[in-house]
């Protein structure tokens, strides 16, 4: 017997047949990386009210540890805008942003989320990235990048603001915007603008000088790295942290994180373990779409189950080294991608290189301005908003619009958690109000084909006292009481009905509600001298009903077909045979019969 997980399992399979014409590839892709990773930490670990070099720290361990268990050849780990923002939300309530404790309950955060989805990868649910809508995951991400940009005006101007929501973030502002910092704003705005621009032209600009597009597509990406060494060289050529004012990023420890494990107590547990789920889920989701849409685009693979279990390696490994949650990031691992990473190799390149920061250059970012940094990251989270969604939701389905607007809207006015909370049970509701009403129709004979359709959408023939309805949903606790509504109004609106066929066709399952509800259909409709009848039953649900009185009910067995049901009820040629599904035993089906 095989065990739960062999070391094949645990192992990808580019560590064994890895191909070292690829590690110049990779070492490119790793340095590129590298050059966008290291702002991207300092700004982010700012974003989750952290000190700059925790940022840092999550950037090095994760990445091997990804490389070890995840799938995506491509998908670079770190620290994120939407995790980073849901880990402030999280511990700021707890204790005082910066400090040992707050480092701490960060640390925490994603031991608990790595964990969890660790064990949610042993147990192979991979699956779990499919229960949150992409409407929700999208408004969620949008509302997030609307709070994060407008939480990182204080910096950016040098206003001193407060507040958890985006109209108390705003109305702070205005509130002080008499304090605003000018040489902060002129810096802040000025590194936004280029950035921007950098963003917005530079990539046009090469091409248009006869840059290759790829290399020109990831010149721009490496702006950040740019505006911030320009940044540093101002503050210090003319002394603008001592002599302006402008607030730098400060000392900055050097040397490798010290490795350590941190158990979380009762109260710390409580406190955390919902948003640690929270956020390890929606770091999840966010991964597997990131890793997913770059392996379509070299036709390759990804194991969601892998994912869940390299992305729980990869935050114990941030929680070990004094880190914090971390998940794939789509910027990185766009320019990661456009850079040629062939395999994870390029991630274990990425962390050699930022240990290398570590060691001797973290120094060099010690007089970085923080309105850079949140230049930075105001730039990198607007183009997470997500307006093209929405606009598409609004024209097929309203109520996955509804339910991109419920959840950003919730996050801009109530908070992260409250906002995806939120969205959730608009999707969970949506779908169950869908559920109740299931779609149903009164179908008849195309021409003199064996082929049935909806008597509204095609020009059928049907047939006098006889009813057929199709049922294209389940039966479950939540319908049946609409399925029973609805066969008493066709039969209400004939009028002169005899027998009613039930077309379960595309029923895959019926819970004991309805079949009970079934059962007194059936006895009601006898009494009014209406006979029940059953077709195109499924054999998984014929295996269930088998255990039931209501087949023996029935006057007729289940018919194979309509046609078949027709033959006999409308007296259509000869009779046919009634049995169509012969009875099953219990245990598995191991015969070559097919199934219906």
């Amino acid at each position: 017997m095989k065990t739960l997980l062999s070391a094949r399992t645990w192992l990808p399979s580019w560590i064994a047949g890895y191909d070292r014409g690829k590690a110049a590839q990779d070492a490119v892709a790793g340095i590129v990386v590298t050059i966008l990773l290291v702002p991207q930490s300092l700004a982010y670990a700012m974003l989750a009210g952290l000190p700059a070099h925790v940022g840092m720290y999550a950037s090095l361990l994760p990445l091997l540890a990804y490389a070890v268990l995840g799938s995506s050849m491509t998908l670079s780990v770190g620290p994120v805008a939407v995790a980073s923002l849901m880990t402030a939300a999280a511990v700021t309530p707890l204790a005082v942003a910066g400090s040992a404790d707050y480092v701490l309950l960060s640390m925490l955060l994603a031991l608990i989320g790595g964990v969890v989805l660790l064990l949610l990868g042993v147990l192979r649910m991979g699956f779990v990235a499919n229960l949150l809508s992409h409407p929700v995951i999208s408004g969620f991400v949008t509302g997030s990048a609307v709070l994060i940009a407008i939480g990182q005006l204080k910096p950016l101007l040098g206003v001193p603001a407060k507040g958890d929501t985006a109209l108390e973030l705003l109305v702070s502002l205005v509130s002080h915007a008499g304090q605003l910092h000018l040489p902060t704003a002129i810096l802040g705005v000025s590194s936004a603008a280029a950035l921007w621009a950098s963003r917005r032209f530079l990539a046009q600009g090469l091409r248009s000088m006869g840059l290759g597009a790829k290399t020109a597509d990831i010149v721009p990406k490496l702006a950040p790295m740019v505006v911030v060494l320009v940044a540093i060289a101002a503050v210090a050529a003319f002394a603008l942290d001592t002599g302006a004012g402008i607030a730098v990023v400060g000392v900055i420890p050097a040397g490798l994180p010290r490795l350590a494990v941190t158990m979380p107590t009762m109260p710390q547990l409580q406190a955390l373990a919902v948003p640690a789920v929270m956020i390890a889920l929606i770091g999840f989701v966010e991964s597997v779409s990131v890793a997913q849409s770059l392996a379509i685009k070299r036709g390759e693979r990804i194991n969601p189950d892998a994912e869940l279990r390299g992305l729980g390696a990869a935050n114990l490994a941030s929680a070990l080294s004094g880190g914090f949650p971390v998940t794939g990031g789509f910027a990185r691992s766009g320019v990661n991608f456009a850079a040629g990473a062939r395999s994870p190799l390029a991630g274990v390149v990425a962390a050699a290189l930022m240990a290398l920061v570590l060691l001797g250059l973290t120094g060099l970012f010690e007089r970085l301005p923080l309105a850079v940094l949140a230049a930075t990251i105001i730039v990198a989270v607007v183009g997470l908003i997500d307006i093209a969604t929405l606009r598409h939701a609004w024209h097929y389905d309203r109520a996955d619009a509804v339910a991109w607007l419920v959840t950003a809207i919730g996050v801009l006015g109530l908070g992260v958690e409250a906002g995806v909370g939120l969205g959730v049970a608009m999707s969970i509701g949506t779908f169950l109000w869908r559920a109740s009403r299931p779609h149903m129709a009164v179908v008849g004979r195309v021409g003199e084909s064996e082929h049935f359709r909806n008597e509204r959408r095609f020009s059928v023939r049907t047939y006098p006292g006889l009813l057929l309805l199709r049922v294209d949903e389940s039966l479950f606790f939540a319908n049946i009481p609409a399925v029973v509504r609805r066969i008493e109004e066709e039969i209400a609106r004939l009028g002169d009905v005899r027998h009613l066929v039930l077309d379960l066709s595309s029923v895959g399952h019926i819970d004991l509600t309805a079949v009970e509800a079934l059962q007194r259909l059936h006895s009601d409709l006898r009494e009014r001298g209406i006979q029940m009848h059953l077709a195109e039953v499924r054999g998984p649900v014929m295996d269930r009903l088998k255990h039931t009185s209501l087949p023996g009910q029935l006057v007729n067995k289940p018919f194979l077909s309509l046609h078949e049901a027709i033959g006999l009820l409308a007296g259509e040629g000869s009779t046919p045979r009634l049995s169509v599904l012969p009875a099953v035993a219990d245990g598995p089906d191991h015969s070559n019969r097919p199934k219906a």
